[in-house]
């Protein structure tokens, strides 16, 4: 599905791991058109397995922060240097893409940041990307570190964002408008602790906020998002943006009357659910209104009149206040309790 929605990169996994991950991403770089990319440390056997898999691009990592280089890698700032250039030099010499990552780039020291991509990036990287991997970030010092490393570098960059402090999108686009080409993003924003930045928030806004056109077929985001919900048994938050059952519900009497006039007033407007596979919902609940609530009963096919209908929105917001949304079949017993009837059809010959 993300191939056939025209997505750029597919990271297909770290083929490495095992024989069951190296055939996965085998397959799915022998089946899409996209590019198929393969995660690798910088280590002989980890590179050789990206590239027997089959890849287009082999997402190279190292440590590059004092504090995971000290107790993740146990290595000195020149040795993970050193081996990162050879396993740059190494994917490069194979003749498909190298993206380099500076892993932990938000928490490394400048100087030395400068250093490892300015090296690998000579070594042949097609790509560098920012990883922001415990989400300290924010929109601003993204972008001042986007300028950073390509003050720095010759190759193209990309960002990779963490949500630890609900910031992962907002950095990703920061990223975006500070210059980086691409940035990595997770469907429904899965990933680790508190996820990535999300694939659909982030084309969105770029889509429509920045009005540019991404080339990806946004309109199967909501089917995207549900099928990884299902296979991954991660649920979506109902308020989750673009993709969650609320993003374009409207409770609120004062957004429903304006929503059912004219969409834009209480929706982004440059945004719409058809742009992305969904549709609009009016729920009912404590906070509805007239309007909300003469569109279901005219939608059951009811003809009230208003003081009907002032009727059922007081059992509405009633029934709303303690048992939460007012599900239809609800809305229809407290039109027949006020006696709202049905337009009779005549169905037999005249």
């Amino acid at each position: 599905m993300l191939d056939e929605m025209g997505t750029h990169v597919i990271e297909a996994g770290f083929p490495v791991n095992s024989g069951a991950e190296f055939e996965a991403v085998r397959d799915i770089a022998e089946a899409s058109d996209a590019t198929v990319c393969g995660l690798a440390r910088i280590v002989d056997e980890d590179i050789e397995a990206a590239l027997d898999a089959g890849v287009d691009m082999v997402h190279v990592f190292a440590s590059t922060s004092d504090v995971q280089l000290a107790d993740s890698m146990h290595a000195t700032r020149e040795d993970v240097k050193r081996r990162s250039v050879a396993a740059v030099e190494r994917v490069a010499e194979a003749g498909v893409e190298c993206m380099f990552s500076p892993m932990d780039a938000t928490r490394t020291e400048p100087a030395f940041l400068a250093e490892m991509v300015a090296a690998t990036s000579a070594a042949g990287a097609d790509w560098i990307n920012v990883p922001d991997t415990v989400g300290v970030c924010t929109p601003s010092r993204m972008g001042d570190l986007v300028e950073f490393v390509d003050d720095h570098a010759d190759a193209r960059i990309d960002v990779h964002c963490h949500d630890d402090f609900g910031l992962a999108t907002a950095n990703a686009v920061a990223g975006i408008e500070a210059g980086a080409s691409q940035a990595q993003v997770s469907v429904n924003g899965i990933g680790e602790r508190a996820g990535n930045a999300a694939a659909e928030e982030v084309v969105m806004a770029i889509e429509s906020v920045y009005g540019t056109d991404t080339g990806i077929d946004t309109t199967r985001f909501v089917e995207l998002s549900s099928l990884v919900e299902e296979r991954s048994d991660v649920h979506v938050p109902r308020n989750k943006p673009v993709v969650g059952e609320n993003a374009f519900s409207h409770e609120s009497g004062i957004h429903a009357a304006g929503v059912i006039e004219n969409a834009a007033t209480f929706e982004p407007g440059v945004m719409t659910p058809e742009m992305v596979g969904a549709e609009r919902a009016f729920v009912l609940g404590k906070h509805t209104g007239t309007h909300s609530v003469r569109k279901h009963l005219r939608e059951a096919g009811y003809d009230p009149t208003d003081e009907q209908v002032r009727e059922v929105v007081d059992r509405v917001k009633s029934y709303g206040a303690t048992e939460g949304d007012v599900p239809q079949d609800v809305v229809e017993r407290f039109a027949r309790e006020v006696g709202v009837d049905r337009p009779r059809v005549h169905e037999g010959p005249i």
